[in-house]
């Protein structure tokens, strides 16, 4: 979470994007019965969750 805050506006928007894509891929695998981690998925949203709520409070 600290290195989060460190970071600018531009670059939590390329990392919420990345996680976003990342979440999306993890729920074909899923489908697709390819992953073994289940809790990757929970991880990735909980990410998503805090890249957002850092950008809304630097707005």
């Amino acid at each position: 979470m600290k290195e989060l805050l460190k970071k600018t506006v531009s670059e939590l928007k390329s990392l919420l994007s990345e996680k976003r894509m990342a979440l999306r891929n993890f729920r074909f695998a899923v489908s697709g019965s390819n992953v073994r981690n289940v809790k990757e998925g929970n991880a990735a949203k909980k990410d998503i969750a805090r890249i957002l709520t850092i950008l809304n409070t630097k707005k």
